[in-house]
């Protein structure tokens, strides 16, 4: 039996689309046991994976903190990790395997740097969609991969009968109007909007809600729709995915929580201006759509409609 290594830090979304890979790279080595190096924010979401076997803590504090980085390279060290699969694909994550493994192949440390095709080079490659890079990344490392393609989030949800029956939640429409103050060109501006034209052909048959984050409580009392909170606190992302899970449809912008919608099987539509595309990032499944435009701006509230009601009926 041997010890391998995953390194995923996050971002949510990014997280989401790793599940698949993650299986895969479980189901490839069932004999040996599974550790996974993540941030803070996933240890105790990363500790309900079926596939890992335990989880290690990276503070990411800053590379010239080196007797962080020297605590950090022990601990990492004394599992002997005879494979690392850096899922993170970062300058970060490089800058540990030339700490750690300086010369190594990609029968040791396997990124998309190490499995870089031949005939691309790294600009090119990450031209192709997060999911492919992925299934490249595993495949060139002797993996066989039946999941990466299609990944399943499932595994993180969890029971939110209290919240459901607090807020009496059956059929409901959930929409995710936030996005990173940094990243503002992700927001799509008409949700009021949309809300109104839903509610004039629905009347009360759905509720609208929204769940924000820790730092998007205050900026969800801008949507007219219910705030769903777990004792006046965001909820975790366990049980952001189940409510997600249960939803009957989701409007969301290019965020975290519309990942995960993509990834658990959940109905809904992602709203792309000009900052990437839908394909890139991997979000299009059966059930969730994108509608991509230039300008989001310009993207009214009759086009999306028209679109969610397409998808609900």
């Amino acid at each position: 039996m041997s010890n391998i290594l995953i390194i995923k830090h996050g971002s949510l979304g990014d997280i989401a689309q790793a599940s698949g890979a993650i299986q895969d790279i479980s189901d490839n080595h069932q004999n040996d046991q599974i550790y996974l190096l993540t941030t803070k924010p996933y240890i105790e979401l990363f500790k309900k994976n079926p596939f890992i076997h335990d989880v290690i803590l990276d503070k990411r504090l800053p590379k010239y903190n080196l007797i962080y980085l020297y605590l950090l390279m022990r601990e990492v060290k004394k599992y002997s990790f005879s494979k690392v699969f850096d899922l993170q694909n970062s300058s970060r994550t490089s800058f540990y395997k030339n700490i750690l493994f300086p010369k190594a192949s990609t029968e040791v440390w396997s990124s998309s740097k190490t499995t870089l095709p031949k005939e691309n080079n790294k600009r090119e490659f990450d031209k192709n969609s997060v999911l492919e890079r992925f299934d490249h990344q595993l495949k060139s490392s002797g993996l066989k991969t039946l999941n990466t393609l299609k990944p399943d989030f499932s595994w993180a949800a969890s029971d939110i009968n209290e919240i459901k029956s607090k807020y009496n939640l059956k059929k409901y429409i959930l929409l995710f109007p936030f996005c990173s103050p940094h990243l503002s060109i992700k927001k799509w501006p008409y949700y009021n909007k949309l809300i109104k034209i839903f509610v004039n052909k629905f009347g009360e048959e759905y509720k609208i809600i929204t769940a924000p984050g820790p730092n998007e409580i205050n900026e969800a009392k801008k949507i007219n729709a219910i705030s769903i909170l777990d004792n006046g606190k965001a909820l975790d992302i366990s049980q952001l995915t189940k409510v997600i899970q249960d939803s009957s449809f989701i409007v969301a912008n290019d965020t975290g929580p519309a990942h995960i919608a993509a990834h658990v099987g959940a109905k809904g539509l992602t709203l792309f201006g000009k900052h990437t595309t839908a394909n890139k990032v991997s979000i299009e499944r059966e059930n969730f759509k994108a509608i991509e435009v230039s300008d989001l701006n310009n993207l009214s509230a009759e086009k999306v409609f028209e679109r969610l009601i397409n998808s609900l009926t």
